[in-house]
């Protein structure tokens, strides 16, 4: 089982990682100090995007820089209409997990949160993960016919369940049983990218969760969106080393 500290602590590719300085510069730059030259603190969004998407940089971190600055650039450079994101959880005692959507305007179609997974599971493999993935929705099987919005997320986790098993993935309909979902799934598919973000911030932030960031997985260059509420972004920054590699 792979956990925080092995991609914390273990052996690190010689990769440039550069990070986004913001609100709290000195939070950046004693994160970056430990991984010495392989680390460069940006403090203009601008030439941190320009640095990733030419290759003088290997990959990058937002770090805590403004997301409404930083992100519309970063699309822009790499020619994206979209950024599609999933975060890394570990929570105290717990065993780390993948969960997607997180941003709000993410995973609100069934092929948006196929892609998600796909894209997902890709990244799993990458980090040494597992595959399992638990698809979530608002209600259990039998709160059917209770809100009309709740049957539609019911119906959708069935259909993206019955469309990943027939693809070969081991995926199973999780309901709203996050409690499970996070001891038994390698992958939680949120039921929108509503839901999404408020079980990574409660987890995150109320419940002390590590969160080692979020990685774009809808490109081939390595960013790693983190909040700028954390203070530490060492794991961010490993992890964006790590998954420099093409094999992790």
């Amino acid at each position: 089982m792979v956990r925080r500290r092995d991609i914390l602590c273990g052996e690190l590719p010689d990769a440039v990682v550069g990070i986004g300085a913001g609100c709290d510069r000195d939070a950046v730059v004693r994160s970056a100090e430990p991984f010495g030259e392989n680390a460069v603190v940006y403090d203009d969004p601008e030439a941190l995007v320009s640095d990733l998407a030419s290759g003088r940089i290997d990959a990058a971190v937002r770090g805590n820089m403004s997301s409404s600055v930083l992100l519309p650039k970063l699309k822009e450079a790499l020619g994206l209409t979209e950024l599609e994101r999933v975060v890394i959880l570990e929570p105290r005692g717990g065993r780390m997990f993948c969960l997607a959507p997180v941003g709000i305007d993410e995973g609100w179609t069934l092929d948006q949160k196929h892609r998600l997974v796909i894209g997902s599971l890709s990244l799993l493999k990458r980090l040494g993960m597992g595959s399992k993935v638990a698809v979530m929705s608002g209600g259990r099987k039998d709160d059917g016919g209770r809100n009309g919005v709740v049957d539609d997320t019911l119906k959708q986790a069935i259909e993206l369940t019955k469309m990943l098993n027939a693809e070969g993935i081991e995926a199973y309909d999780a309901q709203i049983l996050i409690e499970d979902a996070v001891k038994e799934a390698d992958l939680i598919i949120a039921p929108d990218g509503v839901s999404g973000n408020l079980i990574f911030r409660t987890m995150h932030f109320i419940g002390g969760a590590h969160a080692l960031g979020a990685p774009v997985i809808n490109t081939d260059r390595v960013f790693v969106d983190t909040s700028r509420a954390k203070s530490d972004y060492r794991d961010s920054i490993a992890l964006a080393m790590k998954l420099t590699e093409r094999v992790i």
